[in-house]
């Protein structure tokens, strides 16, 4: 594990302190990623920390004999680090804001439902929620198929015989396979990695939602939100195009309620096919998430508050998944937008605008806990929407939340009789 450490004057005391947890589905990432660089936010007068942590096998494969989440737990160890060492930066270990996006939102998530991880920050940002989280049988069965690739058992001694390159081709290769697995499997075939914190009942006793709704995070500020479009970088990878039997697949296995075909169809008229497929998917795995963590929190006493990006600078992947934090680092590039083919007209111009007002939310929100807008509650449903006229508005999304708002988000399980074979 390495932290990268950015501060403005390390000779100066007390300045707020934000710590960065990349994404990467739990298995990649780095905190060299030049789109995560620091300068930006470090001229808004905090100190900001970044940092590395085992992904993919070594990080998240349930093995016997070894602790699950070892990734977790090495951002537990970097932020006990921080509280120990940050002053000497210029940093308050006081006030310790912790941010990511994606699988890093993920592992937020995570810390604020793990009893051990108490005390070690006052703030989180959490940035487009996936809602994944296995039990140990689930992730038993993806190691034990991993292994399988390679010849070997899912031991510390069987999987430790094999380079790191060696462990994430195997990832791969049941990661392409993936999607043939979803009768036996459930819906996280579906999901673009195989790997997510496991609740094990110990350390990690609880999903997020129910332990935020039990107050696990009571005394922590939380700014939680997502982008609109966020399943729009993925389906537009997929190559292959949305059918109708695409739609029934996701509408079968991805929707909360039997009749989720007559609800979305319903509430979503206009819609294509493949319009429909990819809104399901962006529901199901990050948008209905992260707006039931909001709920959670608030139901367990928190402060909460909500934001949705819905600014876009092509017409291509639209407000898509990882936009908001390339605009709250400010490393969106107007050479960028120049290059797409697909620019929207004005982008370049609306650019700056709307990255300063995010990355002056973040900012505002670490040093004095409030972002600049009206808390969250299940009542007002206020939240920030960030268009190239930022505004405070009701939750635009009201018909997805219509939907899901019976549906409780938990862990996803394995029915025993299930391989992926």
């Amino acid at each position: 594990m390495t932290l990268d450490i950015w501060s403005p004057d390390p000779g100066t005391a007390g300045l707020p302190v934000m710590v960065w947890i990349h994404g990467g589905r739990y298995l990649e990432g780095d905190s060299a990623d030049p789109h995560c660089d620091g300068a930006a936010l470090v001229r808004g007068g905090v100190v900001m920390v970044s940092l590395n942590y085992r992904t993919g096998v070594e990080g998240f494969a349930h093995i016997p004999g070894a602790p699950d989440n070892r990734g977790i737990l090495d951002q537990a160890t970097a932020l006990r680090w921080v509280q120990d060492n940050i002053a000497a930066f210029g940093g308050d270990p006081d006030n310790v804001t912790v941010f990511g996006q994606s699988a890093g939102a993920g592992c937020i998530a995570a810390l604020l439902a793990m009893p051990s991880a108490a005390g070690l920050f006052r703030r989180a940002i959490v940035q487009s929620l996936p809602g994944t989280y296995f039990t140990p049988r689930l992730a038993a069965t993806i190691s034990a198929t991993i292994a399988a690739e390679l010849g070997t058992q899912p031991t510390i001694e069987g999987l430790s015989r094999h380079s790191r390159r060696a462990l994430l081709d195997a990832t791969h290769t049941v990661l392409r396979k993936m999607p043939s697995f979803l009768d036996a499997c459930g819906p996280m075939a579906l999901t673009p990695t195989p790997f997510s914190p496991v609740v094990d009942g110990e350390l990690f006793p609880h999903a997020p939602w129910h332990a935020l709704a039990h107050g696990s995070a009571r005394g922590i500020d939380v700014l939680v939100g997502h982008t609109r479009d966020e399943y729009r970088l993925f389906a537009t990878h997929l190559g292959d195009p949305i059918t109708e039997e695409h739609l029934s697949r996701a509408l079968t296995h991805l929707t909360p309620v039997p009749n989720g075909s007559t609800d979305y169809r319903t509430l979503y008229p206009t819609l294509t096919p493949a319009e429909l497929h990819e809104l399901i998917h962006a529901d199901w795995l990050f948008r209905m998430p992260t707006l039931h963590l909001a709920n959670a929190h608030h139901a367990g006493g928190g402060r909460t508050w909500t934001y949705e990006l819905t600014w876009s600078f092509n017409t291509v992947e639209a407000a898509s998944h990882s936009l908001d934090f390339l605009l709250v680092f400010g490393t969106l590039t107007a050479e960028t937008i120049r290059n797409h083919p697909a620019a929207r007209q004005n982008a370049l111009e609306e650019l700056a605008h709307v990255s300063h007002e995010m990355r002056t939310a973040w900012l505002t929100f670490t040093a004095k806990g409030t972002p600049g807008w009206p808390p969250y509650t299940p009542t007002n449903r206020l939240t920030r929407v960030f268009s190239s006229t930022p505004q405070t508005e009701p939750y635009p999304e009201d018909r997805s939340r219509r939907i899901w708002q019976s549906h409780e988000f938990t862990t996803l399980d394995l029915p025993a009789t299930a391989r992926f074979r």
